[in-house]
């Protein structure tokens, strides 16, 4: 072992703090302070540690801190149908259970699970004797409902402006000889020189004129409706463009999937107004910094840079989540069926490696600033694990991690040093669409 490791296993284990309750996320409340946007990652989409510490700050978050919303890395009207139950809206399902139990797009465990079940039931029931515009919310941020987003738009005119519900039906037909199958649409605007962009930015643009000229029977019929059937325009046109980007390669479908991300949370600041705070659950990476990963090289962005770009000013905190060794939900193919896998002790040499080795148990780092966070010869890169919903555990010794600047990519650290696979509500998964988006590394 070197003198540089050997220092820097000194410095985790000198600067760690215990995480055993929710008492221990006292450093990370007091990191965030008067910050509108708290990041909190994930190093899977099937660790059940990641998901129950995200909601035991997001819960401390909202509760003595009034932050406004949730935003996931999920789809928007699947997360709609969530927000609308947590919210207590009429008419919005009988339990949390059966409103999650809805999703069926694969990777249904991301939010079927019982771990979101049980941050819904406590949303609930602390919203339950807010006035609405202090209650808080639960949405997707996601881009990939193009079909369910169509039909949300269609379905919200019909009741207010029938001939309008008719010219959106119109334009959305041009999608209708690819029968619902992203990958087929994508697949022939690559072979000849036509797109159905022109029809789904015409309706965004209607909706939002006609929104603006007659607010009273738009923009102001019902609490956060108009905001739904504009979000879900919205994903149709950038879904559009993101499957058509998607099969020429690169990493452009990747920005523009992160660009809609910090879109729509923008807009949801928006909604909540100027004192809105936010707090954000993707995978780490989305939400950390990829100015200090390998991905900048490859010409990508991330959500984490550019919610830091845009609003430092206003307190922008990242929290990023690794494991040693557990296991996980996962699928060994895309569109397969999820299994509970092991997830292999940590490459030796890599991030996840020197937490184990330095601390025998879960605990929290919170980072200075400074290029190296406060530990001496943290400043070059580490080995990062990062698994996605298609994973294969013989693989750690060539793949599943990514180099990086930790401190700087995040503003703290939650180690797990055994996790465990989260609990799905199912098991039975739509597999009718068995070719993936374009993600990275793998299913993120």
């Amino acid at each position: 072992m070197t003198r540089r490791v050997a220092a820097i296993r000194d410095g985790i284990a000198r600067e760690a703090r215990p995480l055993r309750d929710a008492a221990d996320l006292d450093p990370l409340v007091a990191l965030v302070g008067d910050a509108r946007y708290v990041l909190l990652g994930e190093a899977s989409h099937g660790t059940s540690e990641y998901y129950t510490w995200r909601a035991e700050l997001s819960k401390r978050l909202i509760a003595e801190h009034g932050f406004s919303f949730v935003a996931v890395e999920g789809d928007w009207p699947d997360c709609y149908r969530v927000n609308r139950w947590v919210q207590g809206y009429r008419d919005s399902g009988e339990s949390a259970e059966s409103v999650l139990h809805a999703f069926d797009r694969w990777p249904t465990w991301m939010w079927a699970n019982r771990e979101v079940e049980r941050f819904a039931r406590w949303m609930r029931a602390h919203n339950e004797h807010l006035p609405a515009e202090r209650r808080a919310g639960f949405y997707g941020l996601d881009v990939y409902s193009l079909w369910d987003s169509i039909r949300e738009v269609t379905a919200y005119l019909e009741s207010r402006d029938p001939e309008m519900a008719r010219q959106a039906r119109r334009a959305y037909a041009c999608f209708d000889p690819y029968f619902e199958s992203e990958h087929d649409y994508a697949r022939a605007t690559a072979l000849v020189p036509t797109s159905c962009e022109e029809e789904v930015v015409g309706v965004l643009r209607d909706l939002r004129r006609r929104a603006a000229g007659e607010a009273g029977r738009f923009a102001g019929d019902g609490h956060e409706s108009y905001f739904d059937a504009e979000q879900n325009a919205l994903i149709a046109r950038n879904a559009e463009l993101y499957y058509r980007t998607m099969v020429r390669g690169g990493p452009q479908s990747w920005n523009v999937r992160d660009d809609h991300m910090v879109q729509t949370l923008e807009r949801l600041m928006r909604l909540h107004g100027p004192l809105a705070r936010a707090i954000v659950w993707e995978h780490n990476t989305h939400v950390g910094d990829a100015r200090f990963t390998d991905m900048a090289r490859q010409g990508m962005f991330n959500v984490g840079q550019v919610v830091r770009e845009r609003h430092d000013r206003e307190g922008v905190v990242v929290v990023g989540f690794g494991s040693h060794r557990g296991s996980v939900i996962a699928a060994e193919e895309w569109g397969m069926p999820m299994q509970r896998m092991p997830v292999p002790v940590a490459r030796a040499g890599s991030w996840e490696d020197a937490c184990h080795e330095a601390v025998h148990g879960d605990f929290l780092l919170v980072f200075n600033g400074a290029d190296d966070g406060g530990i001496a010869g943290l400043d070059e890169p580490w080995d990062h694990r990062a698994i996605g919903v298609v994973y294969d555990p013989s693989q750690e010794r060539w793949g599943n991690y990514v180099p990086t600047l930790v401190p700087r990519r995040y503003d703290a650290f939650a180690f797990i040093d055994e996790s465990h696979a989260l609990r799905p509500l199912h098991m039975a998964i739509d597999t009718s669409d068995p070719e993936p988006p374009e993600t990275y590394p793998s299913g993120m």
